[in-house]
């Protein structure tokens, strides 16, 4: 008995690559092999990204708050080991939002570090 390739199961993964396929550019869309490549090295990239994203994350709050102790007349490194010293226990996600949202509460933590 020949094997069957075109029946319901091989159709249906066919089918899910394809639609996953969906608005990529030129032949990558709608031929099997070539769009099993992208979306195969599109689930890499996005599965790489994915963790990537929580340092981005940390680098933007670290920015966001080195912009914010500098108009409070710190650095970031001073501010951040002052803070330590301080017993301040503030991550830098809720520090960064304090320095964007609310910059009058920034600038009291800053001067309790500074005191400290």
């Amino acid at each position: 008995m020949p094997r069957a390739t075109q029946r319901v199961p091989s159709r249906h993964r066919r089918k899910k690559i394809i639609a996953a396929a969906k608005g990529y550019f030129g032949r990558k869309k709608n031929v099997f092999k070539l769009a099993k490549m992208a979306v195969d090295r599109a689930r890499q990239y996005s599965y790489r990204d994915r963790r990537d994203k929580k340092g981005q994350m940390r680098r933007l709050w670290v920015v966001r708050i080195n912009a914010a102790a500098r108009q409070c007349g710190l650095t970031y490194s001073r501010f951040i080991a002052a803070l330590e010293k301080a017993n301040i226990g503030l991550d830098r996600k809720i520090l960064a939002d304090l320095a964007v949202t609310d910059f009058a509460a920034f600038q009291k933590v800053a001067e309790v570090v500074k005191a400290a």
